[in-house]
């Protein structure tokens, strides 16, 4: 039986606010406003961007004075609170505050990492570096670490996991596949949409699948999540969009950094950088329950090819 949507949204995600556990520190706001401005309306952007483009000045006004600094309302700027992570507006401004401070205190400030067409190599390289580093960082801050907890806690207990994703994402899929597959677990790629569903069929209660789209709307991933969401299954979605289609079939969602798309850099190149952190946190995590097991096959699987790598 089709497991109630919304009984799940507010188990695991803490409610109607969406909030989930402690509000974020606030070196993560910035993060949270980048991650999930997308998902949010027009109005809210203008709030979240607001208070990451001054948290000083706008730490220092009331709920109704960031209101009409931002052209919204009073209820917008409430719910954008709540949307970041935060219970109410003064938890935000307490949060807004101890940004400033820490920027006060001699950080240095984010820098522009757009590439030009004429940009030299020296500066593409330094751009790249530095964006992987930011998106690693965003990535960390925004994690939810109760439900990667809970994903591995399905993962370790699973019977068989089955991991879906395309073009870039298929390729994180397949990796997460590998590093299960190699400290003796039951695991499974399908980057063949037709493949995935006939697979996901055949998942029951204590049988783990994980979603992995950036966008959280890649109707063949979205698809055989569903068919093992409806079969029992514990559900994992990684994406970039915690309010997209596919978290409305996840038991957990592993929020990734919103990807800074440019001309000479597609999205999926930064998303797949953060999705591949959230990967290796699973793989850690399963890893360590697992220790007495996941050692031997470790090594089991470093000697069998030990060979291949001589010289």
């Amino acid at each position: 039986m089709t497991r109630d949507v919304k009984e799940i949204f507010a188990r695991e995600r803490g409610g109607p606010s969406g909030a989930s556990g402690a509000p974020p520190a606030p070196a993560a706001l910035a993060a949270k406003v980048r991650t999930l401005g997308p998902s949010m309306t027009r109005s809210m952007q203008r709030v979240a961007e607001a208070v990451a483009g001054d948290p000083a000045g706008c730490a220092a006004l009331t709920v109704t004075g960031l209101a009409e600094l931002t052209g919204t309302s009073e209820a917008t700027v409430v719910r954008t609170a709540r949307l970041l992570g935060y219970p109410g507006y003064r938890d935000l401004r307490l949060a807004l505050a101890g940004l400033a401070a820490q920027q006060q205190s001699g950080r240095a400030p984010a820098i522009t990492t757009g590439i030009a067409v004429d940009d030299p190599i020296a500066d593409v390289v330094a751009k790249l570096a530095y964006d992987e580093q930011q998106t690693l960082a965003d990535t960390a801050a925004g994690l939810d670490t109760v439900q990667l907890g809970a994903a591995v806690t399905a993962l370790t207990a699973a019977r068989r996991t089955d991991v879906y994703g395309v073009g870039a994402s298929g390729l994180v899929a397949q990796d997460l596949t590998q590093k299960l597959l190699r400290i003796g677990l039951m695991a499974h790629s399908h980057s063949d949409p037709h493949l995935a569903v006939t697979n996901a069929v055949q998942l029951r209660a204590g049988d783990v699948a994980i979603a992995v789209t950036h966008s959280g709307s890649t109707g063949d991933v979205i698809e055989p999540l569903r068919v093992a969401f409806e079969r029992g299954a514990t559900t994992v979605a990684i994406t970039g969009r915690p309010n997209g289609p596919v978290t409305q079939y996840a038991d957990h969602v592993l929020t990734t950094s919103t990807a800074r798309e440019s001309e000479l850099r597609p999205a999926a190149m930064s998303s797949r950088t953060g999705q591949l952190l959230v990967v290796d946190c699973l793989f850690v995590g399963v890893a360590q329950r697992t220790y007495e097991k996941a050692a031997p096959a470790l090594s089991a699987s470093y000697e069998a090819l030990a060979h291949r790598h001589r010289s």
